[in-house]
């Protein structure tokens, strides 16, 4: 099976409504879409070109590479389909795998014994063809193998990511109550911030959406953060097509930037992590962090930059009345200084944001994990109405296209 030169179906699967971003990315880099749907995008290419997506994408989570698909009524059915695949040729003996699924089939209780079946199926084959088995267990970060199976139909992948590509390698501390680097990501590239002028982010928390700003208009993709792929483990593959792709990521890299970028935050200690997670990702020299109340943070005049902000939600009892003055003040501190900028916030409580006070331009659907969110825009006139109206708008993506 030369999987690395092959053409075959490949998922490349995210968290829900961020697949408008993802699609933005696909295409940027040069890729035809096959479909696309609310969690992920389809391809037709080969694994060699799983890499390059691998290094690349920023609001990607897995990149499945289809090696076949099939019927199966049973476990049974499925384990006689597994162990006639030719494993040994993609799965070193001395080797270790690990298996993810996603199954909805009437015959299963348990994902776990689905992925016990796959395992068994796998190493059957294997000591059979070579005389030894390889190691198994739950760790991703070597080989993994992703079972998809609805009713009768089966689809067994190759997870050439491994590990999420939905962490970006950079935070080494996440802080409270994190955002996701492709969330983040997803949530930057949905406001109409044109990366060169002024981006505050006031609430910073660990700073993963100023981070992820600099990571953006700086060009530094999330494969500069990481040296371990899924794609590494199967037989056939090529390093020096991995270092190829990195030194690329290397050399666009845009190094002298003009940008103003600002995270402040009440907690000296949210501050402090949001100095180090910029640091390991090579970008703390664009980002001006400063420990300050959010209405304290100083906007820059005349900038038609965003300001961006992902207050609690008030999940946690007895927080909501205190938080309906914060978003009271956030309502404020927008209407009062920053005028002439986009105004953004990120929120899964849409009764407190209905203390804010001004009247949303514009609602971006998101999920932070299982929870429904918005992304709030808001026009923050300066002057009169018509000039602003000039301006131009950002796209509309419908999130279940």
């Amino acid at each position: 099976m030369q999987v690395f030169h092959n053409k075959s179906k490949v998922i490349l699967t995210c968290n829900k409504r961020l697949s408008p971003y993802l699609v933005e990315e696909v295409k940027a880099l040069g890729y035809e879409i096959v479909r696309d749907f609310p969690t992920g995008v389809e391809l037709n290419i080969t694994l060699t070109e799983c890499i390059k997506l691998n290094l690349n994408l920023r609001c990607a989570s897995q990149i499945l590479y289809c090696l076949n698909s099939f019927k199966a009524n049973n476990p049974e059915e499925l384990y006689r389909e597994l162990v006639d695949m030719p494993w040994e040729d993609l799965i070193d003996f001395s080797g270790y795998f690990s298996v993810t699924s996603n199954v909805d089939n009437p015959t299963i209780t348990t994902p776990l014994f689905t992925n016990l079946k796959v395992k068994d199926a796998i190493v059957d084959r294997i000591k059979d063809k070579k005389g030894m088995r390889p190691n198994s267990g739950s760790d991703a970060n070597k080989t993994v193998v992703h079972l998809y199976w609805k009713d009768d139909e089966a689809a067994i992948f190759l997870d050439t990511s491994g590990e999420t590509l939905a962490k970006h390698g950079y935070r080494k501390i996440p802080g409270k109550a994190p955002m996701l680097e492709a969330l983040a990501a997803g949530v930057v590239m949905s406001t109409n911030w044109d990366q060169k002028s002024p981006f505050i982010n006031p609430m910073c928390g660990s700073g993963t959406l100023a981070i992820e700003a600099a990571l953006l208009a700086t060009n530094r993709r999330p494969g500069l953060f990481r040296m371990n792929y899924g794609f590494m483990h199967i037989i056939g593959y090529d390093e020096e097509v991995f270092f190829a792709e990195r030194r690329i990521l290397k050399d666009q890299v845009i190094k002298n930037v003009d940008l103003q970028i600002v995270a402040t935050d009440l907690s000296e200690d949210a501050v402090d992590v949001s100095r180090k997670n910029a640091k390991t990702a090579g970008v703390d020299t664009l980002i001006t962090f400063e420990v300050c109340d959010f209405a304290d943070t100083q906007v820059p005049e005349g900038g038609k930059g965003v300001v961006v902000f992902n207050p609690e939600y008030g999940e946690r009892l007895g927080v909501h009345s205190q938080l309906e003055l914060t978003y009271k003040r956030i309502g404020d501190f927008l209407k009062k200084d920053c005028k002439g900028y986009s105004g953004y916030i990120f929120t899964g409580n849409p009764d407190l944001a209905k203390k804010i006070g001004l009247k949303a331009s514009r609602k971006v659907e998101f999920y932070n994990g299982k929870l429904d969110c918005r992304m709030l825009e808001y026009e923050l006139y300066d002057g009169t109405r018509r000039a602003e109206e000039e301006r131009p708008k950002p796209k509309e993506h419908n999130p279940e296209n």
